[in-house]
């Protein structure tokens, strides 16, 4: 199991103020996966931009394609320009991976095609695995779950990391997150002014 495929299932099972987005999904899905190859050394960070290292075989196909999607030329890609472009679609990607393998299972619910059972979580391998590192507030799952809105306070992950490389993806993930949701503000605002011009006398 990869930690974007433990993050999809808790944000899928974990309650939280609001229902997760698929586009802020896409996002943090993105981040995970860059902490996944930084972790098998497939790339390293400069400052803020992705150095990719040799391409590697990790065995998982989606993080397979994640790096083969690193840019492989100077000045390489920012962290934040990453999530943004390999964030594209991502939800549906690791949805449609995850249903191919028969680790969902559940009800039906707005843009996930499954809402887990109340004993659901205990049901797959993969819903076990990412059950146990959120039981356990593994620090990584933790942080990027706390980007979503879901568990713990994400200052207390973030502290628990030491990873510098981890804590500029997390810190890039929620810049990102916060960006996607100025731009529904302002258009929830431009939306409503339209209203309103046609509802005017």
């Amino acid at each position: 199991m990869t930690t974007p495929q433990d993050l999809f299932i808790v944000a899928t099972d974990v309650p939280g103020d609001r229902p997760v987005e698929q586009g802020d999904l896409s996002l943090a899905l993105a981040g995970a996966e860059l902490i996944d190859l930084l972790g098998a050394r497939a790339l390293t960070l400069d400052d803020e931009r992705i150095v990719p290292g040799p391409p590697l075989a990790l065995g998982d196909r989606l993080l397979d394609e994640a790096g083969a999607a690193l840019v492989r030329r100077e000045p390489y890609e920012s962290v934040e320009d990453w999530l943004w472009r390999r964030g594209e679609g991502l939800t549906g990607a690791y949805l449609d991976e995850l249903d191919a393998r028969g680790q969902l299972t559940g009800e039906r619910r707005h843009w996930l095609p499954y809402r887990p059972k109340a004993d659901a979580a205990a049901g797959t391998e993969a819903r076990r695995h990412a059950t146990g590192r959120w039981e356990s507030h593994e620090p990584v799952l933790a942080g990027l779950a706390a980007a979503l809105g879901l568990g713990e306070d994400g200052d207390r992950a973030g502290e628990a990391l030491g990873d510098e490389a981890v804590v500029t993806v997390l810190a890039a993930v929620n810049h990102a997150l916060t960006e996607l949701e100025g731009v529904r503000q302002r258009r929830r605002i431009e939306n409503a002014a339209f209203d309103n011009i046609w509802r005017a006398p």
